[in-house]
């Protein structure tokens, strides 16, 4: 009885397993029968999920293929009316481990297993249970892609689901490389359509400006990228610069040819391609901080004329999808071999243009009197400022001969233009007196032959730069500014003095103990200090561009950004304040080596709108500079003694800094007779090893003593100004915020104090 229900049992699991082979069987032969129907590698990819994921019971499902170019497992994902791709590296999550070794796995708990990126979940609001994941394999055994079942909707994935997964995602793998090949040809074809059409166009381009906006705007597009810049060799300059960038609002931007990955490209003459620039060392992150651009992957070429000369490089950013392929360099060197022609074109162009332009309007731009002579000695031309400076007209002047015209107290040009054809070489004379009707004009003169091919004279031209205004400006400004400082005021094109508003960034610096070092020198060993000690500080200002205001005593009053504004005249001070701390202990070590006593100085630096002009009466002026942004400069030299700094600048002058400098947030205040509070700052940059041990320690310590004391964590911020204090215990801020902190401590300050500080002297 027992081996006749044995029996019967065997007959049945026999007959089960037939069953599902035969089931198996016929959904294999749908497989194929349905993707052979099916020439668009979309519909196949969706197909196969689709099938796949009702067999199985699943709640997902993902068929991944491999891109051999950038080493990416890719998935299209239909949503709404397009199609996204998603791509990862195939040496990722569950699905590159499958890939890489060739497994099928089965993950009962997704979360509990280390090969499972949590991140997609959290991104897309799906929460993975279990899965089940198996690699796609051709005939000869080379894995193409995996594929993926996400949640067993009923009980857990086995190992019969596994068997049959990978059954039915290998079926389908000969019409998949299939589709593959075919869509890779179309997509290649496509290119090379498009690219001549793009190369076509380009090249019937022969303006320079709009042929660049052209080549990025096709560069860009034609990678699928975000952002693309040519860059062109300025060989006067030895700078790569770019006139046009796609996203960056036609801003120029100019580097040294060397720096960076254009200037690696440029010097190499080679192709870079960085999937991720953030890991290359030659990537310069400068650029992505100033714009607020995020650089992912680059691509960059150089551009070489028909000499074989790098002239440039074309440079994409930021692959849609993925890193650039080697087929996206192929494709960009073609495209670059072409725009070398199209630039050479253009630029040629623009050449013969400029020129032709030039010679049209050089007479009449030129703030120069011009006046050319032909060979008889007649005046040929004379242009719009020679006709201001001599006060005529045209009919007045042109035709006549020279002799004519430049008689009675100016017979002495005729000698000039006697002297230039007699030896042909040039003559020229500086501050000449020109009459003109009863008024004696200051000019500068200089005669020269004009040459044909042949180098014969076939006449001569005269230059005439009026210089009479400049003249009276320098001798009235002379009277009460430095002469250097007149040149460039008298440059910058200013003809008035008058009062106005400028933003300038103030300097006050005076010396420390000064009385007592007088007492000590005496009367003409204090005057010859003070000599040398301005000689010092002042060239300090001087290469600095900034304008010495004035002595007032021992201290020294200037100004960065008057009369002539620099976009850096902040940091131009603060270079100047280094340079006069180094100087001063240069000059200290030789001073104690004489057995001299050492000078120490305190510096105060503010950045705000002052009033500029000329204060005085008729007899005596003075060119300075008023307002509370002086006065807070002033006060900031003061507090130098109460911090133990030498250079205390303002929040003010901080934030104008275009470089960087070592420094340090040293407390916020209120000066005399204001009510809001500033932040001041001490500059370190000037500091080394000796001077200031340990001192990038200290800074980070510091910084946390003075959030601890703001948040009135009193313990925090003693036990963190102390700690400050070992490795320096010359660190005077450190003992006066470890002193205030004590006191705050005992005597705790009411709920509104914010950690301000009032300063009570000036």
């Amino acid at each position: 009885m027992v081996k006749k229900a044995t029996k019967a049992i065997d007959s049945l699991t026999t007959a089960t397993a037939q069953k599902r082979r035969l089931r198996e069987a016929e959904l294999l032969l749908e497989i194929s029968r349905k993707m052979s129907a099916i020439d668009s590698l979309d519909a196949m990819l969706n197909l196969l999920v689709d099938m796949t994921t009702a067999e199985l019971d699943a709640e997902r499902g993902t068929l991944f293929l491999n891109d051999p170019d950038t080493n990416e497992l890719y998935s299209r994902v239909a949503q709404g009316n397009f199609q996204r791709e998603i791509r990862i590296l195939n040496t990722s999550g569950v699905a590159g481990f499958v890939f890489t070794t060739g497994e099928g796995v089965i993950i009962h708990d997704a979360y509990t297993d280390p090969r499972f990126n949590r991140s997609v979940d959290e991104q897309t609001g799906f929460v993975t249970n279990s899965i089940m994941c198996v690699p796609i394999k051709t005939a000869k055994g080379e894995i193409i892609g995996v594929a993926q079942m996400l949640n067993k909707k009923k009980g857990h994935f086995t190992n019969s689901d596994l068997a049959l997964f990978e059954a039915m995602a290998n079926q389908g793998t000969l019409a998949l490389q299939s589709a593959q090949f075919i869509e890779r040809m179309e997509n290649i074809r496509k290119q090379e359509l498009e690219f001549i059409n793009i190369v076509s166009e380009m090249t019937s381009e022969i303006k320079i400006g709009s042929l660049l906006q052209k080549v990025m705007g096709e560069a860009t597009r034609m990678l699928n990228a975000e952002r693309s810049t040519l860059f062109l060799h300025d060989e006067k300059t030895n700078e790569l610069w770019s006139e046009v960038g796609q996203g960056l609002e036609s801003m120029q931007i100019r580097l040294p040819s060397h720096l960076g990955i254009a200037g690696a490209v440029f010097a190499s003459g080679k192709t870079i391609n960085i999937p991720y620039a953030y890991a290359d060392l030659r990537f310069n992150p400068a650029f992505d901080k100033k714009t607020g651009f995020f650089t992912r992957s680059i691509l960059c070429v150089p551009v070489v004329n028909k000499l074989g000369k790098t002239i440039g490089v074309t440079q994409v950013l930021n692959k849609r999808g993925g890193p650039f392929s080697n087929e996206d360099e192929a494709r960009l060197r073609a495209f670059t071999a072409q725009v070398s022609i199209a630039l050479e074109n253009a630029k040629l162009f623009a050449d013969v243009q400029a020129m032709k332009n030039y010679n049209e309007a050089m007479l009449e731009s030129m703030s120069n009197g011009l006046i050319t002579l032909d060979a008889t000695g007649k005046i040929a031309t004379c242009n719009a400022a020679c006709l201001r400076i001599l006060q005529v007209a045209v009919t007045d002047i042109l035709h006549q001969a020279a002799s004519q015209f430049f008689s009675g107290a100016n017979t002495w040009i005729m000698d000039k233009l006697q002297l230039v054809i007699d030896t042909g070489e040039q003559q020229t004379m500086m501050d000449a007196p020109l009459q003109v009707g009863e008024e004696k004009l200051a000019v500068n003169f200089t005669v020269q032959p004009l040459l044909n091919i042949d180098h014969k004279i076939i006449g001569s031209m005269i230059v005439i730069e009026d210089i009479s205004n400049e003249k009276r400006l320098k001798s009235t400004m002379s009277r009460y500014m430095d002469p250097g400082i007149a040149d460039r005021l008298v440059a910058s094109g200013a003809e008035l003095l008058g009062g106005k508003n400028v933003e300038s960034t103030v300097m006050f610096s005076d010396i420390r103990g000064f009385t007592t070092l007088t007492e000590q020198l005496g009367a003409q060993s204090t005057v010859a200090l003070l000599n040398e000690y301005f000689t010092l500080m002042v060239d300090c200002i001087q290469h600095e561009e900034g304008m010495l205001d004035k002595f007032i005593g021992d201290a020294i009053m200037a100004a960065f950004g008057i009369p002539v504004a620099h976009e850096d005249d902040a940091d131009r001070a603060v270079r100047a304040s280094i340079a006069m701390i180094n100087t001063l202990n240069k000059w200290n070590l030789q001073r104690v080596s004489e057995g001299k006593p050492p000078v120490n100085i305190g510096i105060g630096l503010n950045t705000d709108t002052v009033v500029s002009g000329n204060i005085g009466s008729s007899k005596r002026m003075d060119f300075t500079i008023i307002g509370d942004g002086v006065n807070l400069a002033s006060r900031l030299e003061s507090a130098c003694k109460q911090y133990g700094a030498r250079i205390l600048a303002s929040e003010f002058t901080i934030h104008k800094l275009l470089g960087t400098y070592r420094k340090r947030e040293i407390d916020m205040v209120v000066v005399k007779g204001k009510t809001q509070p500033v932040s001041i700052y001490e500059i370190l940059a000037y500091h080394t090893e000796e001077t200031f041990p340990n001192i990038a320690d200290v800074l980070g310590l510091f910084k946390d003593g003075i959030a601890a004391y703001r948040s009135r964590h009193w313990d925090s911020a003693i036990k963190l100004f102390k700690e400050c204090l070992k490795l320096n215990p010359n660190d005077k801020p450190s003992h006066l915020f470890l002193e205030r902190a004590e006191f705050l401590k005992q005597t705790p300050p009411p709920d509104d104090w914010t950690g301000v500080w009032v300063m009570e002297s000036k």
